[in-house]
Parts: C-alpha cells; sequence; structure tokens
C-alpha cells in the first residue's frame, strides 16, 4: 500500500505532475533489487566469462547469464529486505526502502523475492546450464538463509563469513561457458571474499551509532574502533596476497599483474592511514576507493586475456555435473 505522501495529487497550473503510482511502484519493485549493488556483481559474472574459454562467449550466453545474475541477486536483495524489515526504518541509508516507508506491504515484498530467485534458477538452469543454476541459488540460499536470517544480528564476524555469497558470481560466470570449475574461478571467489570485510567495515564505521541502534553486532559495535581497524589492515593484506597469487601462478598474465600491484599499493595506503591516524574522511576514502577497486582489477583480468594464454591444464581442479 503507498502511502499518503505518495499519492497521485490533482495537476495545478506552475505544479509538476508527480509520477504516477504505476511508475512508483515501478521503481519500487526496482529499489527492492539493489541495482547500484547488483551492477558491481554482474561486472564480477561477465569477466570470468571472457576467461573460462579459449574464445569469447556469445552474445546470447552472456546476455542469459547476466539476467540470472540479476533475477538471482535481486531476489535475494528483496527478501533480505523482507527479512530486515524491523530494523530497516533506524538506519538513515536505509529507512527510505520500500519497506520501512510503508510504500510496499511485507507479503508483496516477500513474494517479489521468492519470485525472482525461483525463476533465475530456472531460466539458467533452462537457457545456460545447471551447474550455473544451481551456483546461483547457492549464492541465494547463504545470503539469505545464513546471512541475513542468522549470522548478520548474532555474530560480528557475519561479513566474514556472510561474504562468501557476495564472492559466487565469478563462479557463476565461470560455469556459464564451461560448466565446469577450475582453479583460477576459486582464486577469484577468494578475491571477492577478502574484499568483502574492509569494504563494509569501513562503511560499518562510519554508521556504526545507526548499527547500534538497530541491534546489529557489527565489528565497531562490538569490538570498538581501534580493533576494526587493525581488521581492515589485516584483510588488506590478505586480500593483496590473494590477487597477486593467479599471476604467480601463471593462471593470470603480466598485465594483470601490474594492475594488481599498483591497486592494491593504495588499498594498503588507505588501509595503514586508517590505522596510523583514524579519521571519519580516510575511512570514507577508504570506501569509496574498494567499489572502484575491484571493478578495475576485474576489468584488468579481462585486458590481460586479450595478450595472455595460460598455459594450457595448469595447475586444473575440475568440477563438473552432467547435462540434464
Amino acid at each position: 500500500m503507498l502511502s499518503e505522501s505518495m499519492q497521485v495529487v490533482a495537476e495545478r497550473p506552475g505544479v509538476s505532475r508527480p509520477r504516477s503510482t504505476a511508475w512508483v511502484r515501478v521503481a519500487d519493485l526496482i529499489a527492492l533489487t539493489k541495482p547500484r549493488i547488483v551492477a558491481l556483481l554482474l561486472l564480477t559474472t561477465l569477466v570470468p566469462m571472457f576467461l573460462a574459454g579459449t574464445t569469447p562467449p556469445d552474445l546470447g550466453r552472456i546476455l542469459w547469464t547476466l539476467l540470472g545474475g540479476f533475477l538471482a541477486a535481486g531476489g535475494a536483495n528483496a527478501l533480505n529486505q523482507y527479512l530486515d524489515r524491523d530494523i530497516d526504518h533506524v538506519m538513515a541509508r536505509t529507512r527510505k526502502r520500500p519497506l520501512p516507508s510503508r510504500r510496499m506491504e511485507p507479503w508483496q515484498v516477500a513474494l517479489f523475492g521468492t519470485l525472482l530467485s525461483l525463476l533465475s534458477f530456472l531460466q539458467l538452469w533452462w537457457t545456460v546450464n545447471l551447474l550455473t543454476g544451481l551456483l546461483a541459488l547457492l549464492g541465494i540460499v547463504y545470503y539469505v538463509g545464513l546471512y541475513s536470517s542468522f549470522l548478520k544480528r548474532r555474530s560480528t564476524q557475519n561479513i566474514v563469513i556472510g561474504g562468501a555469497a557476495g564472492a559466487i558470481p565469478p563462479l557463476v560466470g565461470w560455469a556459464a561457458v564451461a560448466n565446469e570449475l577450475s582453479l583460477l574461478p576459486l582464486f577469484l571467489f577468494l578475491i571477492v571474499f577478502y574484499w568483502t570485510p574492509p569494504h563494509f567495515w569501513a562503511l560499518a564505521l562510519v554508521r556504526q551509532r545507526e548499527y547500534r541502534r538497530a541491534g546489529v553486532p557489527m565489528l565497531p559495535v562490538v569490538a570498538g574502533d581501534r580493533e576494526t581497524h587493525r581488521q581492515i589492515l589485516l584483510y588488506s593484506v590478505l586480500l593483496g596476497i590473494v590477487s597477486m597469487v593467479p599471476a604467480l601462478l601463471r593462471l593470470l598474465g603480466p598485465l594483470y599483474l601490474a594492475a594488481a600491484l599498483g591497486l592494491n599499493a593504495l588499498f594498503l595506503a588507505y588501509a595503514w592511514a586508517i590505522w596510523r591516524r583514524p579519521h571519519s574522511h580516510r575511512v570514507w576514502r577508504l570506501y569509496r576507493y574498494s567499489l572502484l577497486y575491484l571493478a578495475i582489477l576485474f576489468l584488468a583480468m579481462g585486458l590481460d586475456r586479450l595478450f595472455y594464454t595460460p598455459p594450457a591444464g595448469l595447475l586444473d581442479l575440475h568440477l563438473r555435473l552432467p547435462s540434464l
């Protein structure tokens, strides 16, 4: 049900006409999917598709995979908002969402998220392959069932453990082309996995008062700022190490290595600056840079493949499902 502030009012001269209720509802449904977050997830899905084969994937496979990835991530995000409906109104960054602002009913959001999630699995199975559909479904179940329903409100390690859900898109993209998993996509998974804690803890540092009011045990709320600064630095080091390994194993080439060295050097410099002289400006700087870091790092992987081909069969570890 739409709130009174969203109702259509009588048109008057000199007053711009508000959007119709239909367009408001469409905008709310799109907002439930968190499109800005999904865009980064789709990038980490797309690039591995170009790494998984000896030739670029056809346009149809790319579009079907990205559509399925959008449906999966959007469905999971909608279900997350359904589960967080009792605390989203507390936080400034979430109180304007469709549920806390009362523009939609909980059952509508739950139904929308469930339908998108089921559709993503069926669509990916039908148009791509079973492994891709199962990996996308695993990401939804992990994010909604483990992180949103259990870890988020019970553990300071919620982001560390729950971050695995956001690391699944590279596996989805790889499986869409190869119909199997090998060593390189597992490292792509680990890169996103170790990127998530410093990225999200930076946001949690700035928003910790809101998390405290909402009763969410984010690391800064429970362990304090100093321990969070230390953990951000630690995970930044681990991220740098993990991101270098694919190049050291010759799974990726020199262009990627150069990009990874530069990107991680700046990431570590920002994390070190927070540790040495904590300030909200430095925390926000790391948070914003972390988004750019992941996007550029994955784009560098794609560009690297234009000039470098890894040795055939190098340290392959295959996991394949039979076609059904």
